[in-house]
């Protein structure tokens, strides 16, 4: 891993729990600025920002006299590879041809594999993407087929795998017998690519608007969209509340076989947005930059239904076809705006290209074809792996927060498996982590303790 990323990540352990995340943080190498300087040579960033008066007018007629926000999208598809995962792209590529590697390999379910191609396209690199793909029956949902295809029209080679841990395995057999660079998701090359989105938001705004956004929407899965967004705010010393979304796909198992397609999200769900909140380093580094915790001022979760919903409505009502992955903190938007005043701003800061694949109408039929009951309802009424259930009205679309202490307390509870014993900087650091102070983390061991 030392070879592949050029981190030496003992540099930053302490031998207990605690680690030093922002000397992990410093190692890039690269100032804001100078990333900026990268991303805009690679043809990144400086994407528009769009108003959706025509949602904002039909979230007002959902919301009580005198609410309903301004709802805003930053354009993210206008990047090379039709996602913000170009911004993560740009630093590592940029980084890996700098220090002489001949390619680079990501591991990745379709949207970061396409921005990494088209990224290595542009330097010359040779690209491998690893890809978690079908179930054992060799079934691939449509929008993770898609995928593969862009990453391969860039010109990468997609090494498909089925549902389960050999995904990882496979990617780390790969990086030493080629010894490209490590471009993973969760390096902070990675997310600091995704400060420059924060930063941009809040200089854009207060440019258009005279401020900032009263409150930014993430899409949540491995937490990186969430902890560099926010992470670029607070450079740009916004006050903008940071709002994580996540398709609920809660009794769903992430590396079950069985479920693999009984779900009709293939990311920004509760299967990897609740787990990696509540332990960052499960991914392919062995620390994670992404750490949600530390920046969400809330999260929510939305039903697949309300994703599908809305990404019709933004289609039909703005002129304007994006991918489900923007369209799950969308969803989360436009039931977060009713209830936020007429002169609030609230922002959706990513959205993503729409390919055949993406489109709503293969993944519904997708789900009939697995056994799952598609029809109009409530949403509250939607079982994951049973039922999809679109709106019947979009006054019945809701965002339903998630109880962040619960996760606070998960991630303390497995900081300490193993029967360790916190020192004082443990304490110090896991109150960090939770974004929560040091009292709050003693009394969580003091509960786990009497347990």
């Amino acid at each position: 891993m030392k070879r592949s990323v050029g981190i030496d990540y003992s540099a930053f352990e302490s031998g207990s729990i605690a680690f030093d995340y922002e000397g992990m943080m410093r190692e890039t190498g690269y100032t804001l600025e100078e990333i900026i300087k990268i991303q805009s040579r690679a043809h990144v960033g400086n994407t528009p920002i769009i108003e959706l008066r025509n949602l904002t007018a039909l979230a007002r007629k959902c919301a009580k006299p005198g609410f309903g926000a301004r709802i805003l999208i930053k354009d993210e598809a206008a990047n090379p590879s039709g996602s913000f995962k170009a911004r993560r792209a740009a630093t590592a590529i940029y980084h890996a041809k700098k220090h002489g590697f001949k390619g680079v390999i990501s591991a990745t379910s379709g949207n970061y594999g396409a921005a990494v191609a088209s990224q290595a396209a542009m330097a010359g690199l040779k690209c491998i993407v690893v890809q978690e793909c079908y179930d054992s029956k060799g079934l691939g949902q449509p929008e993770i087929i898609e995928k593969a295809r862009k990453c391969e029209a860039l010109g990468a080679e997609v090494v498909q795998l089925s549902v389960g841990p050999e995904l990882f395995y496979k990617f780390l057999l790969l990086l030493e017998d080629t010894g490209y660079f490590n471009a993973s998701l969760y390096t902070p090359f990675g997310i600091a690519g995704i400060e420059t989105l924060g930063y941009e938001i809040a200089t854009q705004f207060q440019e258009k608007y005279g401020r900032c956004p009263d409150m930014v929407v993430c899409t949540n899965a491995g937490g990186g969209n969430v902890t560099g967004t926010a992470r670029g705010l607070l450079k740009a010393r916004a006050d903008s509340i940071v709002v994580g979304a996540s398709v609920n796909l809660a009794g769903l198992h992430m590396a079950s076989d069985r479920q693999f397609n009984r779900k009709s999200f293939t990311t920004g769900h509760t299967g990897f947005g609740v787990p990696f909140a509540s332990w960052p380093d499960r991914s392919d580094v062995p620390r994670s930059a992404a750490r949600p915790l530390r920046y969400m001022d809330r999260y929510v979760t939305i039903t697949q239904g309300s994703v599908f919903y809305i990404t019709e409505a933004l289609a039909s009502l703005e002129g304007l076809e994006k991918g489900p992955a923007g369209n799950t903190s969308l969803a989360a938007a436009f039931a977060l705006a009713q209830h936020m005043l007429k002169d609030q701003l609230i922002l959706v800061q990513e959205t993503e290209y729409t390919g055949a694949g993406k489109h709503v109408q293969p993944q519904l039929s997708f789900a009939r074809e697995n056994g799952i009951e598609v029809a109009f309802g409530d949403p509250k009424d939607e079982v994951p792996g049973e039922n999809l259930i679109l709106p019947s009205h979009p006054a019945l679309i809701k965002a339903t927060d998630v109880d962040l202490d619960h996760i606070r307390s998960s991630l303390i509870k497995t900081a300490l498996a193993g029967g360790k014993v916190p020192t004082e900087g443990d304490i110090k650091f896991l109150a960090e982590e939770t974004r929560k102070d040091e009292a709050f983390v003693k009394a969580i061991i003091a509960k786990l303790q009497e347990d």
